[in-house]
């Protein structure tokens, strides 16, 4: 950690490709223990600013500390106490899931038992499978398991459930929130917006480089106060209206019909709305 007691921070963080400004300013605070999303189009900036924090791609300008070192001279310590979720595990079909996963351990000072972390990741029951005899979602959890062998202080995922089916992804999220209970840092991209709404302490919107909104899912971009729209059944029809009291008018409209209110539903705009609306519709 540093000085503040960080997990992450990063000031003024700057990274340019051939003039072009791919990091424009940036400034992380990531605490102990948080699950932090970093959301954006393709383009934005996420991995490049991803890659500065793990070390493998330097700077312009600002500063970052990750653990409290800098990740441009860090040692071979240092990498130890971080975790990147790479896609390592089907370069060999033929071992199986508790021998790549012994493998890797070996790679580090202190790992967590080999055991433990196939169980953590869901493969208890795949530990003497062969990689090729694996779907591609147990395939992928292989992968969380390697970047976790080493018992990372820092976790990095990158679009960790892209490609698995909707109970896949459900059983995976379990996995990160245990994680997260058990005090490791992660640091999530993910373009499916439903995953950083379940699994996020706190998200940063990045669009051209620089974040343009950061904070609760729930919160973000004013989602709390925005207006939300009141929908029911009246007698001419279907009818709404958008209102900043919702539970006022539904106290009124309760009491116009003497009870229930047909067909009621009542919505704010979802975590998927205020980032597209950040984000300008960019792919």
């Amino acid at each position: 950690m540093n000085a503040t007691g960080l997990a992450v921070q990063a000031r003024g963080l700057r990274k340019s490709y051939g003039g072009i400004e791919a990091v424009s300013g940036i400034d992380l605070q990531i605490a102990p223990g948080e699950v932090f999303a970093l959301l954006g189009p393709n383009g934005a900036g996420k991995t490049t600013t991803v890659e500065i924090l793990e070390g493998y791609r330097g700077r312009d300008g600002g500063e970052v500390s990750v653990l409290g070192t800098d990740p441009h001279r860090a040692d071979r310590a240092w990498r130890a106490r971080i975790g990147i979720v790479l896609q390592l595990a089907a370069d060999a079909p033929e071992l199986t899931v508790a021998e790549m996963v012994g493998h890797f351990a070996g790679f580090y000072p202190r790992p967590r038992p080999p055991a433990e972390v196939i169980d953590l990741v869901g493969l208890a029951g795949q530990a003497r499978k062969r990689i090729r005899a694996l779907s591609g979602g147990q395939v992928r959890r292989l992968d969380v398991a390697l970047g976790l062998i080493g018992g990372p202080e820092l976790l990095f995922l990158d679009e960790p459930t892209t490609g698995f089916d909707p109970a896949a992804r459900r059983a995976f999220w379990q996995v990160i929130r245990a994680l997260s209970g058990g005090g490791v840092t992660v640091l999530l991209t993910t373009h499916y917006l439903d995953e950083a709404a379940a699994l996020a302490d706190r998200v940063a919107v990045l669009r051209d480089g620089m974040i343009v909104a950061e904070g609760r899912p729930d919160t973000l971009s004013g989602r709390v106060a925005a207006e939300a729209l009141v929908s029911w059944h009246g007698h001419d029809g279907p009818q709404s209206e958008r209102t900043a009291e919702p539970t006022r008018l539904v106290a009124d409209l309760a009491a116009r019909y003497g009870g229930e209110i047909p067909g009621l539903t009542v919505t704010r705009p979802s975590l998927e709305d205020v980032y597209l609306e950040l984000i300008g519709g960019q792919p």
